[in-house]
């Protein structure tokens, strides 16, 4: 059976931004993949409620983001599961749904990765996904957190062109290092304009630019 190669790409995407969709592009190109899902949290664990907006506007907006991307689709897995907001139960579901055959791989940023094992149950993160550590051209990825074992499973890519090469088998997980990142767009900054009454423009695709103007999104 041909392998199937999928990536989850979390986050709060609040809201989604140009320097997502080029990242997901990069992933998408880089590693040859089938799909990559993003996925919105629901209520991510570190944030409170009110902090962010609603989730079916951020999923809305990631579907806007994502028309043009022929494999990138936007999932309602962890807004479906609202009580069960841990990624490594979600890496869970996801393997579960996707079925055997399929190489799974989780996106996530430097700074994320690097406070990884504040998360729960990190051992069990490294044990049942490829990661893809997304990070900008120059920053030293910090490996000091992981144990033996899990920094020898790093397979440094950076600066190394041309689709990529991956290795192993399917019960075989890495953690690939990227420097895919080289916009300095932020959601913070995106908010911050809202409010302001300043221009986003070149910062969200039209259409989340047009859905946040229609819904009077961050204007408080």
């Amino acid at each position: 059976m041909e392998e199937r190669r999928v990536a989850a790409f979390g986050g709060t995407f609040d809201p989604v931004h140009n320097g997502h969709i080029a990242v997901v592009r990069e992933i998408v190109r880089r590693f040859q993949l089938d799909q990559l899902l993003i996925i919105p949290a629901n209520r991510p664990p570190h944030k409170t409620s009110s902090a962010i907006a609603d989730a079916y506007h951020r999923f809305t907006m990631a579907v806007l983001a994502s028309l043009d991307e022929p494999r990138v689709l936007v999932s309602t897995i962890e807004l479906e599961a609202p009580d069960r907001p841990y990624t490594f139960e979600t890496i869970g579901r996801l393997q579960s749904n996707l079925g055997p055959g399929t190489r799974l791989f989780f996106v996530i940023g430097a700074d994320s990765f690097e406070e990884i094992n504040t998360w729960r149950e990190p051992e069990r993160l490294f044990s049942s996904a490829n990661f893809i550590v997304v990070s900008r051209p120059g920053y030293d990825v910090g490996l000091s957190h992981l144990d033996e074992r899990i920094r020898s499973t790093v397979i440094d890519l950076r600066g190394r062109e041309g689709e990529h090469e991956i290795r192993g088998e399917l019960d075989e997980y890495h953690i690939y290092l990227t420097s895919y990142v080289n916009t300095g767009v932020s959601s913070t900054e995106i908010r911050r304009r809202v409010r302001a009454g300043e221009s986003i423009e070149g910062l969200v695709p039209p259409l989340v630019a047009d859905y946040i103007r229609k819904y009077e999104l961050y204007r408080r």
